[in-house]
């Protein structure tokens, strides 16, 4: 069976983060991508200009096509812009009883930029990650969510990650790609039944654009055919072959963006 995956999520006019990155990945690992907008962003490689937040309402409204007509199987959240639209995903969430979300808290882009709005912060918090069934925080997103100074070692993502569990997710994913000096990508997933840490080699490029957007879209499009752990390791081993395979693209001035469809090239 094919899996219906919907995003929640902000556009990118290049193609290489959001909505765009997720419909890309969704459709690389072979389930049928759909899309509900939150945010017009105007963007590039090289950083954020400006955006402009839907309205909550017709968030919803999109959100509510999509679950009155087509099953979903997983619903992926990236860029929310503001509380409004938080606290309209949430209300959704629940009346539709949304199954396998997984939730990439997008503060700041690659370049940067911020793409949330201030008050959105504890929305995020108090609402959507509760209902989450994963949630991907890099370590400036976790030091937001937890009210803590931004400063991290791979023993303080040890430690930390429980505390994110306890902010109510069923499992966490810490990115580690911010550790300084550091040869390998080291993620930590937490959850009920324990820890685990996943590794991989560290890839020296620049096109780094719609990384976060592209792990949590792979890990949402795995969920409903596998376990978490296997969809974790599973979404981290495709972000890395997309990494690897990123140097065969020319796009843009500044971070550019993975090769989504690389393994359609093997």
């Amino acid at each position: 069976m094919i899996h219906n995956v919907l995003s929640i999520a902000g556009t990118d006019p290049t193609g290489g983060a959001g909505i765009h990155a997720d419909i890309k990945t969704f459709s690389a690992l072979g389930t049928y991508a759909m899309a509900a907008i939150t945010a017009v962003v105007a963007q590039n490689t090289q950083g954020v200009r400006s955006f402009v937040a839907l309205d909550p309402a017709f968030v919803g409204d999109q959100i509510d096509a999509v679950f009155e007509d087509v099953r979903v199987d997983a619903v992926k959240i990236g860029m929310v812009a503001n509380a409004a639209i938080a606290e309209v995903i949430a209300e959704r969430l629940d009346r539709h009883r949304a199954a396998n979300v997984v939730l990439d808290p997008v503060m700041v882009a690659k370049s940067g930029d911020h793409l949330l709005k201030p008050d959105a912060v504890a929305a995020i918090r108090d609402l959507l990650v509760p209902r989450s069934t994963v949630i991907t925080p890099n370590l400036p997103e976790a030091a937001v969510l937890l009210k803590a100074e931004n400063r991290w070692s791979l023993e303080e993502m040890r430690r930390r990650v429980v505390d994110l569990h306890t902010l109510g997710p069923q499992w966490v994913v810490l990115k580690g790609g911010h550790l300084p000096e550091s040869p390998q990508s080291i993620d930590i997933l937490h959850g009920a039944t324990g820890t685990t840490e996943l590794a991989a080699a560290r890839v020296n490029t620049r096109n780094l654009h719609g990384t976060g957007c592209t792990l949590s879209a792979a890990i949402a499009a795995l969920l409903p055919a596998g376990s978490v752990e296997e969809s974790v390791r599973s979404a981290k081993t495709y972000l890395h072959g997309a990494l690897v395979s990123s140097r065969e693209l020319s796009v843009g001035k500044g971070h550019g963006p993975l090769h989504h469809f690389y393994r359609d090239r093997q």
